[in-house]
């Protein structure tokens, strides 16, 4: 009975992992091209196309891992409140949509991780000397799967912390490009498109989304506010505003962005100022747990090496 359990939790755990691995990786928009792509060297042979060739032609995690992962989480959504769905549709518009993750993946990731934790938690005791009641073990599995589902809701949020903090290390020195730009003369779009040329980074990806918008025919100002929604940083709103306002009233551009950019030299500095007075703090806790007992112990055993070698160690051991 206990072999068969190990071989149920093995499985358990190596279709979790396969799932993980491949099916939360990112959907090639690629697919469909690699099949065109496919479907065309197939047709220039001159020889009819054989569909099922070429489905059989893809890969496996392609045929069937992956669409297995995209069922699973369209019947987790099912069950899924849609404010909980819209929350991490947000976190994923916040975090710049990585690897074109949708929420029924996020949801397979959480679902998967859980049973993953869990089932290594109930292997290692299962297979390990630790006598431990199953009561103790079915609460440690609990708390390793609850620890598991939590996991991709917070490397969503550490995502969306690091490109929050990218584009906000980021945006002096794109206002000051900006703003050199159009007091040469160039207007905001053409400036916008000499930051996406200079820079490869959060912010200018966000500013390439922004004039692939208006060239589709959006608003300066909708594609600008839209810009500042995805990212949701105060800057970016407040910079956003200020170019809309400078647009409405007829105030000059390059005084505006002037103005923006000495704004967020100055914020940058506050940010860094707070993060140096906030690191002594951080700090405590590692030097209370592991810096200081290292020290003391390196320093008192000789010490009570010493006494237990004399007198006063003869006298506590007699």
């Amino acid at each position: 009975m206990d072999i068969l359990l190990i071989v149920i939790i093995v499985a358990i755990i190596a279709f979790a992992i396969i799932l993980t691995v491949i099916g939360l990786r990112s959907p090639k928009t690629s697919d469909e091209r690699a099949l065109l792509d496919r479907l065309e060297e197939l047709s220039q042979d001159g020889e009819p196309v054989d569909l099922r060739k070429l489905e059989l032609s893809r890969p496996f995690s392609e045929r069937v891992i992956l669409p297995v992962a995209r069922k699973l989480g369209e019947i987790a959504t099912k069950f899924t409140p849609a404010n909980a769905l819209q929350s991490i549709q947000r976190k994923l518009e916040l975090a710049g949509s990585p690897a074109n993750l949708d929420p029924s993946m996020v949801l397979v990731g959480q679902f998967v991780l859980m049973f993953v934790l869990a089932g290594v938690i109930v292997l290692a005791f299962t297979l390990g000397t630790a006598d431990w009641p199953t009561s103790r073990i079915v609460l440690v599995a609990v708390l390793a799967g609850l620890m598991g589902f939590a996991m991709p809701q917070m490397l969503l949020t550490s995502k969306i912390q690091r490109r929050q903090n990218e584009i906000r290390k980021a945006m002096p020195d794109a206002l000051d490009l900006l703003t050199i730009c159009v007091e040469a003369g160039l207007g905001f779009e053409a400036a916008l498109q000499k930051v996406c040329e200079k820079w490869e980074n959060e912010l200018s990806l966000a500013f390439a989304r922004v004039l692939r918008e208006i060239q589709l025919g959006k608003l300066r100002k909708e594609a600008l506010r839209d810009m500042a929604d995805r990212i949701g940083l105060t800057e970016l709103t407040s910079f956003t505003a200020a170019v809309i306002q400078s647009e409405q009233l007829g105030v000059s551009l390059a005084k505006i962005l002037r103005i923006q950019s000495d704004q967020m030299r100055i914020r940058r500095r506050q940010i860094a100022e707070e993060k140096a007075h906030k690191a002594p703090v951080k700090m405590l806790i590692p030097m209370a747990l592991l810096i200081f007992p290292t020290i003391m112990i390196v320093l008192l055993t000789p010490a009570v090496l010493r006494l237990m070698q004399s007198a006063l160690g003869e006298m506590f051991t007699k």
